[in-house]
This record gives structure tokens, C-alpha cells and sequence, in this order.
């Protein structure tokens, strides 16, 4: 890798050399829309790579909100993620299938959220590993039981409340990582129930612009693609999508260019795309 990559995401060579390391935990956090016709389970049970952990977006989330994968408590993610055999000091490397789309938002909940301090995603991720004819397994790996210490940052989480707020007040810049035709609602939401468009003064900022072939890209590139689609990287961003998963992309981007001034809004579309209360605009703008 070079100094112009990220530091929070590593190579498939760093990983495969890493491979059996006491202290490194690898997360397949493989997530898909329906229309993406894959099967995140049934790919990991066809072949993992060795040591691999299947992590469940779904399955460790607060259940009770009515809305897909949000952040769980800490108190239950640090008892699920023990059963794993996953402590916070551990190095934690998360991938997915094509590279960067599900496997930042684990990325988030560890190392932003619940505060690890060694988390990184994996370029690439299994599809790029598969593509290099790289080892796969597919037994289970057998972790003892360990003891994750959440440090919760709850400011790094906007609930549905605030973001009314920042949307009426206009108060802070809001990025939006769903594509460029459900945000100008001439594409239709992937979930039933949903009106199309934008909040209020948020930027178009789809996810798979900030990477290519399953690869994040050079911090000069993050930093063109962001400051194109109108966000001042000297002011506070939250960041939104449809279901909480993709917005932590542009997380990811901007805690690579070192600005540490942005929140997630948990609830994203899901929440305000299904509300008939909440403001809503198309077109690009």
C-alpha cells in the first residue's frame, strides 16, 4: 500500500501474510439488496477466507426500532460479539463480497461507534480475494469466548429528532450515499413503501463513487469526488443512505482525510422515506 491509501483499509497481500495471527479477527460482513441477487450465507459457507467470522448485520442490531441492522446497544453488541470471540483490542479486519459496500458499516460500528481502536476493511474484499486465487475454507473457526469493552460514542449516532432538526435549520451539511437516481427519485426506492427524493439541502454523494473495482480509492481521489459533489471538508457532514449501511462509505472516506467531524444518521431512508411527515425534495439539486 501506499501513503496516498486509506489507513484504515489493507491489502489482500497484508492479509493473507497476517493469516493465523493471534490477535487478527476477520469479519465476512457480506450484506445484499434484493436485486443484487446474492446470498451473503450461502457464499460464506461455500468459502470463507480461513479464520473469517461471519458477521450478521441483521442479528447483532437493536431490534426493537422497527428498522433494519441499527446500532445496537453496546451492552448487547459486546456480549454477541464476546460469544465471538472478539475483544476491542483485537486487530479486526471486516470484508464483503464486492469490496466496499457492507463492510464499512461494521468498520463504523467497531472502530467508531464502539470505540476499537485496530479496525480495517479489507480492499477488494472476497470477490478480488477469489479473483487472485487466494485460500478459501470453509469450516467454521472455533474462537473461545472473549470480552469486548465498548466505549459508546452516542454523539456519532443521529436519531430521527435531530435530523428533523438539521434538516429544518439547514445547520449542518448532510451527504447521501444512495445513488444519483433515488436521490432525484427518477430510480424507485429498493424498499416497498418508500417515497422517492432527498432531504433538504443534502449532497449527492453515491457510494460507488468513492471506489473502483472493489477498491477504495487514493485519499487524493476521496477528496476530489467529495469536494465535486459540494461538501466543505472543513465543516461538520452527517452521513445517510437508504438503511445506515452504504452512508458509513463516506464515513470511511472522511475519517481518511482526517475529518473527524461527522456523524451517521442510523435510520437513513428506511426511516425518512417511510414517514408521511418529513420533508422531501427531487431533482438533482
Amino acid at each position: 500500500m501506499t501513503a496516498e491509501k486509506s489507513r484504515f483499509v489493507v491489502s489482500a497481500d497484508w492479509l493473507q501474510n497476517e493469516l493465523g495471527a493471534k490477535d487478527l479477527r476477520i469479519l465476512d460482513a457480506s450484506f445484499y439488496l434484493p436485486a443484487q441477487k446474492r446470498d451473503a450465507d450461502a457464499e460464506y459457507a461455500s468459502g470463507h477466507i480461513p479464520g473469517a467470522i461471519r458477521f450478521d448485520q441483521d442479528k447483532i442490531a437493536d431490534h426493537s426500532a422497527g428498522l433494519p441492522h441499527m446500532v445496537p446497544l453496546p451492552e448487547f453488541f459486546a456480549a454477541e460479539v464476546g460469544k465471538l470471540g472478539i475483544s476491542e483490542t483485537d486487530r479486526i479486519v471486516v470484508y464483503d463480497g464486492p469490496g466496499v459496500f457492507a463492510s464499512p458499516r461494521v468498520w463504523w460500528l467497531f472502530h467508531v461507534a464502539m470505540g476499537a481502536p485496530n479496525v480495517f476493511v479489507l480492499d477488494g474484499g472476497l470477490d478480488g480475494w477469489k479473483a487472485e486465487g487466494r485460500p478459501l475454507e470453509t469450516a467454521l473457526p472455533a474462537f473461545a469466548p472473549a470480552t469486548f469493552r465498548p466505549q459508546f460514542n452516542a454523539a456519532r449516532v443521529v436519531p430521527f429528532n435531530e435530523m428533523l432538526e438539521i434538516v429544518e435549520s439547514g445547520s449542518q451539511q448532510i451527504a447521501d450515499a444512495r445513488s444519483a437516481g433515488r436521490f432525484a427519485a427518477t430510480e424507485p426506492e429498493p424498499r416497498e413503501g418508500m417515497r422517492s427524493g432527498h432531504m433538504p439541502g443534502a449532497k449527492s454523494l453515491p457510494s460507488g463513487s468513492l471506489a473502483e473495482n472493489g477498491e477504495f480509492k487514493s485519499l487524493p481521489e476521496l477528496r476530489e469526488t467529495i469536494e465535486k459533489a459540494g461538501i466543505d471538508l472543513e465543516k461538520p457532514v452527517v452521513t445517510t443512505c437508504g438503511s445506515g449501511i452504504t452512508a458509513a462509505i463516506i464515513t470511511l472516506a472522511l475519517e481518511s482525510l482526517g475529518h473527524g467531524a461527522n456523524r451517521l444518521y442510523d435510520g437513513s431512508w428506511s426511516e425518512w422515506g417511510s414517514r408521511p411527515d418529513t420533508p422531501i425534495v427531487t431533482g438533482k439539486d
